[in-house]
């Protein structure tokens, strides 16, 4: 009973982060390829109309369908996210796997430059790069990025310092392999266990920034739509169109809450399969 319990317990954040995720995937999926109407079709006979059988989420300031805007919103807004994690990890991973490899001055030269850069917050990083590079969503994208490297690249600089002696690797050198061949068949695929967790991690960092740098107006500019922005425009409108905050606000809530317990998740079972 008592093993059964602890079992349970520690599946259970995998279990909800990823069924949490998968609604959240399926939801925005569907909002890459069909919405219901034009989220940005504007209907002055719809202002501020309520929850109906038409209009699920009812209607905005602009008598836009809510529910149309949370769904392209979102796919904006991870997608931007899985773009920015996307250009942070393969860079991250470059850098820790170089450094991490040969180590030297290579190794002392960049560490201590992505030192600097990790000593400032990711957000506060990436509001530097916005305000030289303009807004936007391609800049944003560029931005977080980078701001996210520092993060992964330390990870994988540790994995490969911890495995670049182990007894595979030796093997791997006996047999001929060359460097990129080690580094990265044989070295990376034993770093995944523990960089997954933290690409989870940098998912809801992404999101949250995303939304936050939207919400300021330096982020996704008209007449795209995403979260952020829909919070922003809402804040005027919260007693007539409640709904324009409360949706695309649970929606961001949903998504950092299944990215986080699935980040959670990933580590209790690594933790056990070590």
């Amino acid at each position: 009973m008592k093993k059964g319990n602890l079992i349970h317990i520690k599946n259970f954040n995998l279990l909800m982060g990823g069924a949490l995720t998968l609604i959240v995937l399926l939801f925005v999926g569907v909002g890459f390829f069909w919405t219901p109407y034009d989220p940005n079709a504007m209907d002055e006979g719809l202002r501020f109309a309520g929850a109906s059988f038409a209009h699920p989420f009812g209607c905005d300031n602009f008598g836009r369908d809510i529910l149309s805007r949370v769904m392209k919103g979102g796919s904006m807004t991870l997608a931007i996210a899985a773009a920015t994690v996307a250009f942070g990890t393969f860079f991250g991973v470059l850098l820790g796997a170089f450094t991490g490899y040969f180590g030297g001055l290579l190794d002392e030269v960049l560490m201590r430059i992505n030192d600097v850069l990790f000593a400032f917050p990711s957000i506060l990083l990436a509001l530097v790069f916005i305000s030289v590079l303009g807004s936007g969503k391609w800049n944003v994208i560029l931005a977080l990025g980078v701001a996210f490297i520092p993060s992964f690249a330390r990870i994988v600089r540790g994995e490969f310092i911890r495995c670049r002696n182990m007894d595979y690797v030796k093997l791997a050198k006996l047999a001929g392999a060359g460097d990129l061949r080690i580094m990265f068949v044989h070295i990376l695929p034993n770093t995944v266990q523990v960089l997954l967790p933290s690409v989870m991690i940098g998912f809801n960092n992404a999101v949250l920034a995303e939304a936050g740098m939207s919400y300021l107006g330096i982020g996704v500019q008209p007449p795209d739509s995403s979260l952020g922005r829909m919070l922003s425009e809402s804040q005027s409108y919260l007693f007539s169109s409640p709904g324009s905050a409360l949706f695309p606000g649970l929606f961001i809530v949903l998504m950092v809450l299944g990215f986080s317990l699935l980040s959670d998740g990933l580590k209790e079972k690594s933790a056990q399969s070590v």
